[in-house]
Formats: C-alpha cells, sequence, structure tokens
C-alpha cells in the first residue's frame, strides 16, 4: 500500500515508517524538524529512512495548511498514520500556543485530507495522558476521560473528538491509539531514560519526582510499533448500536471509529526502572528526591484486552531487556 506517516522524524513515527518500508509499503513521511530537541538525531532518523528506495520524504509542518494539501493531492495515500505531534506534557508551561497549531489545527488539515482523497483509515495517536484525573487501575477504554491535566492531554483529548466528528460525517474509518510511556533506542531527549542515562554517564544526579513511587506502563518502542502497524490493517466499522443513555467512549455506535489502549499490561515502579538501568550501566545512580509534578499522576496501567482481541497483538517486551537495548544503542549513538 501507499501510506502516509507523519512524524517520521520522531521517535515512535521512524519506528513505525521502518516497520512499513520493511514489508514492502510505499510510505510518504512528513516532518519538519522542528527543534523542541537535538535536530540532529532527527536528522539521523531520518537517513535511516531516506535510504530505502520505497521512502518519500515531505518537509512540512502539520499546520501548514497548503503544504498538506499538496501531499495529499501528489501522493494519494490509501492509508495515513499520523504520529506528528508537539509532545511532552510540560512544555506547555513554556509554549502552549504550539501545541494547538500543531496538535490541533495541524490535526484538523490531516482530516481535511483524509476526507477530500478517499483515505481508507486514518491511524493517530492518542495518549494515556487523557486519562487525567482518572483513578481507577487498570485504565479502560470504556472509562470516561473528560478531565485531562494537562495541555498536551486536552490536546490528545480533542484530537479523539475531531476524528470521531469527521468519521461520522464523513464516513472515514478512524481509530486511535492511546500511547503509554514509550521507551527505546532512538528515543526522545527530553524522556526519564534518556535523561537519567546521559545524567549517569557524566556522573550527575538523576531528579526522581515522587521519591520514585509511581508506576508507568513503560512500553518498548517495537511494541508500540508493531501495534501500530496491526491496526493499520484492521479497517473499523460502525459498532453495534449502544445500550443505555450515552455510547461507549471506546467505539461507536453511528460512526467507523474506534479507540484502544496500547501499553505494557505490567506496570513499573520507576525505582524499579531505575534498577535496571544501573544494572546495563554498570553503576549507582546519584538520585535528588523530589515531590510529584504538577500534571503528573500517580500511576498508569493499560487494559490491553480490546487491542488484542481486534489485533491479536498485545506489548510483550520486558523493561530489562527493552532498557538494556537502550544503552546499548545509546553507547553505540554517542560513542
Amino acid at each position: 500500500m501507499k501510506i502516509l506517516v507523519t512524524g517520521t522524524a520522531g521517535f515512535i513515527g521512524s519506528h513505525v515508517a521502518t516497520k512499513l518500508l520493511d514489508r514492502g509499503d510505499d510510505v510518504i513521511g512528513i516532518d519538519n524538524l522542528n527543534d523542541y530537541y537535538d535536530v540532529n538525531l532527527k536528522k539521523a532518523r531520518l537517513a535511516r529512512l531516506s535510504e530505502r528506495s520505497n521512502y518519500t520524504h515531505v518537509h512540512a509542518d502539520l499546520a501548514d495548511r497548503e503544504a498538506i494539501e499538496e501531499a495529499f493531492s501528489k501522493h494519494k495515500p490509501q492509508r495515513v498514520v499520523n504520529l506528528a505531534a508537539q509532545a511532552g506534557v510540560r512544555y506547555a508551561a513554556k509554549n502552549p500556543h504550539i501545541y494547538v497549531s500543531s496538535n490541533v489545527t495541524g490535526f484538523l488539515h490531516i482530516l481535511e485530507g483524509c476526507r477530500h482523497h478517499e483515505v481508507e483509515h486514518l491511524v493517530f495517536a492518542s495518549t494515556s495522558s487523557v486519562y487525567g484525573a482518572n483513578t481507577a487501575m487498570p485504565f479502560s477504554e470504556h472509562e470516561s476521560t473528560e478531565h485531562p491535566l494537562t495541555l498536551y492531554a486536552a490536546s490528545k483529548k480533542a484530537n479523539e473528538q475531531m476524528a470521531h466528528s469527521y468519521a461520522h460525517l464523513y464516513g472515514i474509518p478512524c481509530t486511535g491509539l492511546r500511547f503509554f510511556t514509550v521507551y527505546g533506542p532512538w528515543g526522545r531527549p527530553d524522556m526519564a531514560l534518556f535523561l537519567f542515562t546521559k545524567a549517569m554517564l557524566a556522573g550527575e544526579p538523576i531528579k526522581v519526582f515522587n521519591h520514585g513511587k509511581h508506576k508507568r506502563s513503560f512500553t518498548y518502542v517495537d511494541d508500540i510499533a508493531e501495534g501500530v502497524v496491526r491496526t493499520l490493517d484492521v479497517v473499523p466499522s460502525k459498532s453495534e448500536a449502544w445500550s443505555g443513555d450515552a455510547p461507549d467512549p471506546a467505539s461507536s455506535g453511528v460512526a467507523p471509529y474506534h479507540i484502544y489502549n496500547i501499553g505494557n499490561e505490567e506496570p513499573v515502579e520507576l525505582l524499579h526502572y531505575i534498577e535496571v538501568l544501573e544494572q546495563c550501566l554498570g553503576r549507582k545512580a546519584k538520585m535528588q528526591m523530589l515531590p510529584m509534578q504538577a500534571g503528573d499522576v500517580p500511576d498508569t496501567e493499560a487494559d490491553v484486552s480490546e487491542l488484542v482481541e481486534a489485533v491479536g497483538y498485545r506489548p510483550q517486551v520486558s523493561v530489562e531487556t527493552g532498557v538494556a537495548n537502550f544503552v546499548d544503542w545509546y553507547r553505540e549513538y554517542y560513542g
């Protein structure tokens, strides 16, 4: 198939694009290589894709309406994977407008491209952060997500609602995937594993929020990429009519639309995550214990039973294997 993937210079996008290329799909990648973090890392990811004969790159910002319209008109993708976004839950305090520009306006341009070019299926990235103030574990797609705690989460919640409206109005099959704390090789420098590794190798202390007591469904990037590709192949249809007074938050009785969690089902305490990293690096961490940051949630735990039933796959890489793979990549990349 011919598949448009946004955010191909990014962490998850580069892995998804690679997996699609490996199976023989033609990939049109879109990325603007912004400077939210090290542009050289983004260029290095992109260079690996650009070597492939079935990869075509479009340098564009999702917020640039004309550029996105041109990409759809020129390349006519059959399916679309939207992974480009302004990431990070805390950066919004410094630059809130970019979240709306990239994550909301940019997503609108993707939806419009799908609408006017008869795209067969749109898969888009959401986040476990949409669960916000929810405390019932594990997080289920059938729960309400009306109380996000950060602007990033709110922008992703908006994506889910926008996609449903387009699925209903124009019949565009849409699937949203709520990612849970992704880590692994070629990761983002603003994420905990990257920050911890860099500091520990330099002999510097690491900041451990909530005194390391919170738990996360840390999910290895290859598990995420495999789930995205499998989901892309399963086009949703209108679900059976719901019972009761309101529709199921995970699906729709009026539109070809579905939401799935994608994350490791075994949450790991942050202190254990650090212990695994210490073993892989062969050195102890100097930990600066701090209270929980504003906008953080104490724990996350993914219920992925819906994903397993739909696509026959569940994340399975342990943190011991995943962290070791990241450390191997980090040492090789940074020498």
